[in-house]
């Protein structure tokens, strides 16, 4: 914590025009040859670009992350936990550097350090992950009819597509996740279309070994178009994936499914929408795939008040298995989603899940951010159980006859000192349904978390 106050005011204290660029999820989507053009004698300016070159064509660029994060849980996993007093630590740091060799070329390498103090269990490898290569790609792009550009891009890199509910960096949990891939990448004015095909990497605890995985096989395209009439702006997708062992209520083995869907947003400065569905088909072992999912995030924001209150409504229904041993198996897959799908606590992944999600918003001044939302949950079948974020089913379908899992109410404050420097205060309550109650301990659960982020 020290080191990260310290880089803090070294930072402040320079005062510079970077801060006209903000930072970006995907650091490797910033761009800082706009700073060829300076002429102050400024050190964090040198930092996001050192010309090697005498046009200032090839140049480096170096980042990083400093993250810490305190958690408290008062029954955790609704009592199936050991009980921690204390609470627990996750600290979280990123470096990386941006090379590039002239208008075509460049490279990026990223290293990751994930660390885990005070858990009452043994840390899984997405909250601690000591040190290893999170990405390390080589990129050729190019440019034609000055209107559209192609890029190959091959090596270890994130991938983020859409809302992401089905393929997003993880931003929420400790580790970070990527991929080994290959990737080509079009766009011009009012297109953008990707292809790729990658190998999931597996987080290990231990130092760079998270070595190439052939287990997870996850390819697809996914094409997004703006300025499209009546729905302004469309995405539409397919994607696949192999997994050579995945686990399910009713079944496990080798799984081949594949993926077609689509999805309707817009950003206006009052209402907001974003509405997506997508098929999965497909085959587990003996078993015949055939799942889906529907979902909806509307809002309305007063922009002209003061505060500029926002609220809205997310809904989801996502397929869970009809009947155990038919051959069938409905249960959806949401590939690799964001890990704090439903808030911070992340205590439910969507599986099999009917779920009605008001909330607020308030900005109590340009820097301060007070949200609260209300999140209602349903199991769509009763004969498929209740699942975790990353897949692991928590509770079977036959543990419990009702439907009900829970209530889950949420607040949280951000504060965004600057471009730098960013807090989060969250505090969370589940209670808990009939089906948690019929299935285990179905204790309610507390949750508080503390998040500083420090990025530079």
């Amino acid at each position: 914590m020290k080191n990260l106050i310290f880089l803090f005011f070294i930072l402040v204290s320079c005062n510079s025009r970077a801060q006209e660029t903000p930072f970006k999820q995907l650091r490797y989507d910033e761009n800082y040859s706009y700073l060829a053009q300076d002429t102050s004698v400024n050190w964090y300016h040198r930092l996001k670009f050192d010309p090697v070159s005498t046009d200032k064509a090839t140049y480096f660029s170096f980042g990083g992350e400093v993250r810490y994060q305190y958690f408290y849980f008062n029954n955790q996993d609704w009592g199936e936990a050991p009980q921690d007093p204390d609470g627990f630590i996750l600290s979280r740091y990123l470096g990386h550097v941006d090379f590039h060799a002239g208008k075509h070329f460049r490279s990026f390498v990223q290293l990751q350090s994930s660390m885990a103090g005070g858990l009452a269990e043994t840390p899984s490898p997405v909250d601690q992950n000591l040190l290893d290569l999170h990405q390390a790609f080589l990129e050729y792009a190019t440019t034609f009819n000055s209107k559209q550009h192609i890029s190959l891009r091959i090596g270890r890199q994130e991938l983020s597509y859409g809302s992401q509910r089905l393929v997003a960096v993880r931003e929420a949990p400790n580790n970070r996740q990527s991929f080994d891939a290959a990737k080509v990448m079009y766009g011009n004015k009012n297109t953008k279309l990707d292809m790729f095909y990658s190998h999931y990497v597996v987080a290990k605890p231990n130092i760079f070994d998270d070595t190439f995985s052939s287990g997870t096989q996850f390819w697809g395209a996914y094409g997004v178009f703006t300025k499209i009439p009546v729905v302004k702006n469309i995405d539409l997708y397919y994607l696949g994936l192999h997994k050579k062992a995945a686990v399910y209520n009713d079944g496990k083995g080798a799984e081949t499914r594949h993926a077609i869907g689509a999805r309707i947003w817009d950003t206006k400065p009052a209402w907001q929408y974003d509405v997506e569905g997508l098929y999965q088909f497909g085959d587990l072992e003996a078993n015949s795939i055939s799942a889906w999912t529907v979902s909806a995030n509307i809002s309305y924001t007063f922009y002209q008040h003061q505060l500029k209150p926002q609220i809205g409504l997310k809904t989801e229904v996502i397929s869970g298995d009809k009947n155990m041993a038919d051959g069938k198996l409905n249960t959806f897959n949401p590939l690799f989603p964001k890990g704090a799908y439903f808030g911070l606590a992340a205590l439910i992944g969507p599986y099999n899940l009917i779920d009605a999600h008001p909330y607020v918003q308030f900005n109590l001044s340009k820097k301060l951010i007070f949200a609260a939302d209300y999140d209602l949950f349903w199991r769509m079948s009763r004969n498929d159980g209740l699942y975790a974020v990353n897949g692991k089913l928590l509770y079977a379908g036959k543990a419990g006859n009702s439907k009900a899992i829970g209530r889950q109410l949420g607040g949280a404050l951000e504060y965004t000192a600057n471009r730098y420097l960013f807090f989060r205060q969250e505090l969370t309550w589940f209670d808990a349904g009939d089906y948690l109650k019929e299935a285990g301990p179905g204790k309610d659960i507390l949750m508080l978390g503390t998040t500083v982020t420090l990025k530079f």
